[in-house]
């Protein structure tokens, strides 16, 4: 039986005349006609179940509204599997610890414990009552939390922003009755992550690091023991902080420590137990992401020896049951190529998963049998599989006898084809990060385009995660060299295979996958045109102005500063405008913190000087990635129409007017 989309939107689109055809019709690639509209793909929302969180026999969720701008609710899990939603308007659900945010909220007896987005406070909420705030109004905000039981009390980590350099990032315990601002447990680190709390709630473990690092480089990992009056005695560091990342430390029901290390070369489950530390399961594949969200959700305990955990060989996932005696994986196959988000109760497992022809949903899988449930969609709107380009994995060849590797979109539409002896335009996309990964599942941005007659490359260039250390380890050193080269040699190839037009090339991406785009375009004459959302134009600007968690990001990326100075702004694309004589698209959201709008404003204003033509636009109230439903309308319809008048094709329907200058 042949499956069918679902996606999120207000109204049925228009049935276009085509779809009632029997033959193809003749169109120029770029011109076809999409039921995927704009619309479509901006009501389907990038994170949607931002969390879950099991507490006893029940599940709990975190659910993202674009149509509210992005506002994330609480949601329970009834009997019938279908979720209530308890956070109730104003109070939004979201924090932004590190700026990227990550676990919000936490449950004790039905009672949620929650981080409120516009004042940071936490808030406890009681079944059928309001909402009311356990800390004070100020300048600290809270992330992680779990709950000590025995000292009825969250332990999370806390941002403390009340001195006017950085923000100072410690482990705190807060009451649940009430505290003005909790109290510092540990505040030995820049950075501090994932507290896990023994069942017994006798000992802590965390992850903790410096600068200039970041944590999928080089961590370490702590332990505690916790006194009774809740103080930490015995603290230890049990693995230094070295070339080796260190993630979600858990605690199993008999006392042992697990984290995942990527000491072998790939994030591997290991065992601390007697003082000793010794590798679980080893495989080439990993146990983890790199840390850019707060909770990864990787593993979880079936029992002491029996762990659900879910693994990504090289850009797919999969989930696996693991006996930590025996180091023995089980693969349980099931159709879904993405996953996170894992939580178990009793033998059953609940995650977010994806596949090439499905969107994000909420899955129930019998770990028993194999059978998976959908229980939630992210998307409730009918589009057929027809319509839906499915990604092959590619290996190409690029610099210095290397292979990069990325998903391979063909233009899709069952209405449509493309002129005899014409070929499609191709668009790289380029992912953030940098430490980062494009994801082998639905994405409906990309459908956008394939349906409309375009080809799409997402790379995931040397430097990104999902294929080993040392494949992450490209990029150090060598940000705007590496990334670049596997972008231009990605279309290349295609190019070289007779699949993609080499005169009508496309770069686009946001973030890092903004700068990777400049640089493309400033240090290869390769591509017709550039899109950027939220881009790095200026490195040595970045460097000093970024957030605490990635001010000193580039130290491994491009060297150590100011030592390295002159290869900053070497790198640095704005630079290098002079050498951009193609035409570009920019977006940038005036909250972003991340990466600021002058990186944008600075390369804009350098390439209007010289007259290339640029449209560029600035949205209010969007910060480092574009949550508000209208913003991602715009953005995609705007690029869809500069990208037909740089490239020559009319495209379907209306087209908003651009001034481009």
């Amino acid at each position: 039986m042949r499956q069918e989309l679902r996606f999120v939107f207000h109204r049925q689109p228009p049935e276009s005349r085509e779809s009632k055809m029997t033959e193809k019709q003749v169109v120029p690639y770029g011109s076809w006609e999409s039921v995927i509209s704009a619309e479509v793909v901006a009501a389907s929302p990038h994170g949607w179940i931002g969390q879950l969180y099991a507490e006893r026999e029940e599940l709990y969720a975190l659910r993202i509204y674009p149509d509210q701008g992005g506002r994330g609710v609480v949601a329970r899990m009834r009997d019938d599997r279908h979720f209530k939603d308890i956070t109730p308007v104003p109070f939004y659900v979201r924090t932004r610890v590190y700026e990227y945010g990550g676990k919000c909220f936490a449950v004790k007896d039905r009672v949620i414990y929650f981080s409120n987005f516009p004042d940071d406070r936490l808030y406890r909420q009681q079944p059928g009552r309001t909402p009311e705030p356990i800390t004070a109004a100020g300048p600290m905000r809270y992330a992680g939390m779990v709950i000590d039981h025995d000292r009825n009390r969250l332990i999370c980590i806390r941002e403390d922003r009340s001195s006017d350099g950085e923000p100072r990032h410690t482990i705190a315990a807060v009451h649940l009755a009430g505290d003005e601002f909790g109290t510092v447990l540990f505040d030995q680190a820049d950075f501090v992550a994932f507290p896990a709390l023994s069942p017994d709630g006798r000992r802590l473990a965390w992850v903790a690091w410096n600068h200039p690092h970041m944590p999928f480089y080089s961590s370490s990992l702590w332990v505690a023991d916790v006194d009774e009056d809740g103080s930490l005695t015995n603290v230890q560091q049990i693995v230094p902080e070295r070339d080796e990342s260190i993630t979600d430390p858990r605690w199993s029901s008999d006392g042992t420590l697990y984290f995942c290390s990527d000491r072998s070369n790939w994030w591997n489950l290991y065992r601390w137990r007697d003082n000793q530390i010794t590798p679980v399961c080893p495989m080439e594949a990993e146990l983890g992401n790199p840390f850019w969200n707060i909770g990864l959700n990787i593993y979880r305990f079936l029992s002491p020896s029996r762990v659900v955990a879910l693994y990504n060989d090289r850009g797919t996932w999969h989930v696996g049951l693991i006996d930590t005696e025996r180091g023995h994986l089980q693969e349980i196959s099931t159709e879904y190529t993405f996953l996170l988000r894992l939580e178990v109760i009793d033998a059953t497992a609940y995650l977010v998963a994806a596949s090439p022809t499905r969107p994000r949903q909420l899955v129930r899988l019998d770990l028993a049998s194999g059978r998976t449930e959908v229980l939630d969609s992210s998307v409730h709107y009918t589009i057929p599989n027809r319509y839906i380009s499915s990604p092959v994995h590619l290996a190409y060849p690029t610099d210095h006898g290397r292979t990069a590797y990325g998903f391979y979109h063909s233009p899709q539409n069952p209405n449509f084809e493309g002129p005899e002896g014409e070929l499609p335009p191709l668009i790289v996309e380029c992912h953030g990060g940098p430490t980062g990964s494009t994801k082998h599942a639905l994405d409906m941005g990309i459908q956008f385009w394939t349906s409309r007659g375009f080809a799409v490359l997402a790379i995931n260039y040397g430097g990104s995660a999902g294929y080993g250390r040392e494949y992450r380890n490209r990029l150090r050193g060598q940000w705007g060299i590496v990334d670049v080269a596997d972008a231009v040699n990605g279309a290349r190839y295609l190019v070289e295979q007779g699949l993609v037009d080499g005169n009508r090339t496309i770069i686009r991406g946001g973030s890092a996958g903004g700068f990777t785009t400049f640089a493309a375009l400033a240090f290869r004459d390769f591509f017709q045109a550039g899109s950027s959302h939220f881009g790095i134009s200026d490195l040595e600007t970045w460097h000093r102005e970024t957030h605490k968690y990635e001010s000193h990001y580039c130290e491994t990326l491009i060297g150590p500063y100011p030592e390295q100075r002159q290869r900053y702004r070497d790198r640095s694309p704005v630079n290098r405008a002079d050498a951009i004589d193609v035409p570009m698209i920019l977006f940038q959201g005036l909250d972003d913190k991340v990466v600021p709008p002058n990186q944008s404003r600075f390369i804009v204003d350098a390439l209007r000087r010289r007259g290339v033509p640029v449209v560029y636009v600035e949205f209010e109230g969007e910060a480092h990635g574009f949550r508000r439903f209208e913003t991602n309308v715009h953005t995609l319809q705007a690029e869809l129409a500069f990208f037909g008048h740089v490239l020559g094709f009319v495209p379907a329907g209306d087209a908003p007017a651009l001034k481009i200058a």
